[in-house]
């Protein structure tokens, strides 16, 4: 926290598995945490503006960012308006084997409709393939969007949440590993009419490592970037 000090301002909040909605307790010998929305539920007394969402252990690249920023600061004072950045498949994959990707399909306003988890997404002599349930394999066009857990919400949403996480622990709150997940959330909003997200397109490649062996190859693509002015040398000096 100490680098962002006098650069922006910082709010800490903590994911504890006992802070629940009233009436509910975390069953004896949980310890798992209760998942990406209930981490986001974390943040509902200080964030009163429209805020993103992201995996902190994914690079996300640089237009991804502005192109989130812009989206979220036309947001301001509405309600069940959200959006997604959706990457396009080919700027996500590993070269060190088959992925898994959330493929995102969208209505003619590119408001999602639904989101149907891909496994073995890998490129194969120019072509990107994946496998379904049945193991069966499929080509994906390159630009295809997926979701890489980039998200922009409203204040809003919490609300929502709030009132889905209490459904989600009637039915599955004495499990010890469940978790409840953004995509739970927001693909109930959807289906329901209360709310729409928009997917919005980014040029940028996610980096990460899925594979030990992706490791180098994220050291050198970042160094890339850097070369070529995308960031600078030290992000942070004084």
């Amino acid at each position: 926290i100490t680098k962002y000090q006098d650069r922006i301002p910082v709010e800490v909040v903590f994911q504890e598995t006992d802070k629940l909605p009233a009436g509910f307790s975390c069953p004896e010998g949980r310890e798992k945490p209760w998942g990406t929305n209930h981490a986001v539920l974390m943040g509902r007394e200080v964030i009163n503006e429209p805020f993103a969402v992201i995996n902190a252990d994914d690079f996300y690249g640089r237009d991804a960012f502005e192109v989130l920023a812009r989206k979220l600061s036309s947001l301001e004072g509405q309600q069940g308006k959200y959006c997604m950045v959706g990457y396009r498949v080919g700027n996500t994959l590993s070269e060190s084997g088959g992925v898994s990707r959330g493929v995102c399909s969208m209505d003619e306003h590119n408001l999602l409709t639904g989101v149907v988890e891909r496994f073995k997404i890998e490129r194969k002599g120019g072509v990107i393939t994946f496998h379904d349930e049945e193991d069966r394999e499929h080509t994906l066009a390159e630009d295809t969007p997926v979701s890489m857990n980039m998200w922009g919400f409203t204040p809003d949403y919490f609300d929502y949440s709030e009132e889905l996480f209490v459904r989600f622990l009637q039915e599955r709150g004495q499990e010890l590993k469940s978790e409840y997940y953004i995509p739970y959330a927001v693909n109930d909003l959807i289906h329901t009419g209360r709310a729409s997200v928009e997917v919005l397109d980014t040029t940028a490649r996610w980096f990460g490592v899925t594979y030990p062996d992706d490791r180098d190859g994220v050291v050198a693509k970042l160094r890339a970037l850097t070369a070529a002015g995308e960031y600078p040398e030290q992000l942070f000096q004084r």
